[in-house]
């Protein structure tokens, strides 16, 4: 029987409700800047404490790659520091039920302190706090493309990540006939989706063996995030539980497309004029020349990983410039005519590998920078994005490095959002472009082995 959906919104209805349950533990956790869910359980005592006195999280977790491989390159934390705890704080409005643990509950966590600076939940809710301030209220819905395997993680490892067998064999794009056969997943993965509300809104197969697109309905841009960041995390728990493996990756495999994490946003009762063009307001006008203008700036937000980048290629519903367009699914920025309550842009350079708070935080603080500055976007592309002469400015960085580069030279990002997150979060980067450089590919070998 599912367990009444635990909804709270103050430290006093946190402890009534972990009291009224009579639980002896409770799960906390919060999000690295990878997007990965760190977190541990802590008894009532402890949790009860933690409500009102904040608890200590090991600041390891901001200075270890998604390997928990500890970097070598970071100011903020490393062996020079002694990896001390940082303060962090529970956020009693997000609790949530946990399916498979009887009457558990789960709450995030964001770090406080001289770490907030660092935490990506906290940085978009700085950002978020920055628009209300300017006037408005943003909300956002994310969509992600995800592959499913009939495999483990001890098959994966085993196979070297090779040959894998998909859920379902062959393309059948919205297939109800695949939906239907093997619908055991696509059930308990809505039901998880019910019980954590997450607020799922559809769920269909992709063109692509055993590829699934999931859509989170609309919220506020701080509970988007968190909703699209958690279901990340427990639809890999629901596939796991199955013997099943789901994978993020923005391409996993060369001779298939990437895997989207599109980013639909919009400023309440402000992207819609129903006298103008499209229904585009001049505020959404000059929103989408502030997320066109500043897209290379932060495009490491967004595409955080050296695989991201296999992606953004021509030909593969990736873009590879900062072009937009009305509903032109070949651009980075589609805009989307609607009603005053559809009316919306959707930020199409992210991929599913993408972190949601820090994606979100890039494409918000970018279009209130056009708002603010009341920027024009270039005309938009009507036709394939890809065959357009575009201007030099408008070009994407191309690696992760590039892209990282980018972030440190950006006086916005250092205004916005603080020289020490941008420092930071550009050493990880670089990090990890490293680790991959260390690599030799199959890739290189069948190129190279022999011919050269």
């Amino acid at each position: 029987m599912q367990q009444q959906q635990a909804r709270i919104n103050s430290l006093e209805e946190a402890r009534r409700l972990v009291q009224e349950r009579a639980l002896s533990h409770v799960k906390v956790g919060l999000f690295d800047l990878d997007g990965i869910l760190r977190g541990k359980y802590i008894s009532r005592e402890k949790f009860l404490s933690a409500l009102e006195n904040g608890f200590g999280f090991c600041d390891v977790v901001l200075g270890w790659d998604s390997n928990d491989k500890l970097m070598d390159n970071l100011a903020f934390t490393g062996w020079h520091t002694g990896y001390p705890d940082a303060p962090a704080r529970i956020l009693p409005e997000t609790v949530r039920n946990l399916p498979y643990e009887q009457d558990g509950v789960f709450f995030l966590s964001e770090f406080a302190g001289e770490a907030e600076k660092l935490c990506p939940r906290g940085l978009l809710r700085r950002t978020v706090d920055r628009v209300r301030e300017a006037g408005f209220e943003p909300y956002s819905a994310l969509e992600y493309e995800f592959f499913c395997f009939d495999e483990s993680p001890e098959s994966c490892r085993e196979k070297h990540y090779q040959n894998l067998k998909p859920l379902t064999p062959g393309n059948f794009g919205y297939s109800v006939l695949r939906n239907s056969v093997r619908n055991e997943f696509h059930r308990e993965l809505w039901s998880v989706c019910d019980e954590m509300q997450l607020g799922l809104e559809g769920l269909h197969t992709e063109t692509g063996p055993g590829v699934l697109e999931a859509a989170i309905t609309v919220d506020r841009a701080l509970d988007a995030a968190d909703k699209a960041a958690l279901f990340k995390t427990f639809a890999k728990v629901v596939a796991q539980r199955q013997g099943k493996m789901l994978t993020f990756m923005a391409r996993w495999n060369a001779e298939l497309p990437g895997q989207s994490g599109h980013i639909h946003l919009s400023l309440k009762d402000a992207f819609f004029d129903p006298d103008a063009p499209h229904g585009i307001s001049q505020t959404m006008r000059h929103f989408v020349a502030g997320c066109q203008k500043l897209m290379p700036e932060l495009l490491v937000m967004v595409a955080s990983t050296v695989n991201s980048y296999t992606r953004l290629v021509p030909g593969y519903w990736a873009p590879t410039s900062a072009t937009w367009g009305v509903e032109n699914r070949t651009c980075a920025l589609r805009a989307i005519p609607g009603s005053s309550k559809s009316q919306r842009l959707e930020y199409r350079v992210a991929a599913s590998d993408a972190n949601p708070y820090l994606a979100l935080a890039a494409a918000l603080a970018s279009g209130l920078y056009g708002i603010q500055n009341e920027l024009e976007p270039t005309a938009p592309i009507v036709g394939n994005a890809y065959e357009q002469v575009l201007p030099v400015e408008l070009k994407l960085p191309e690696t992760l490095w590039e892209a990282a580069q980018r972030l440190r030279k950006s006086a916005f990002a250092r205004d916005f959002f603080g020289a020490d997150f941008v420092e930071h979060f550009a050493a990880t980067r670089e990090w990890e472009e490293r680790e991959f450089r260390k690599h030799v590919t199959d890739w290189e070998l069948k190129r190279y082995f022999e011919i050269i």
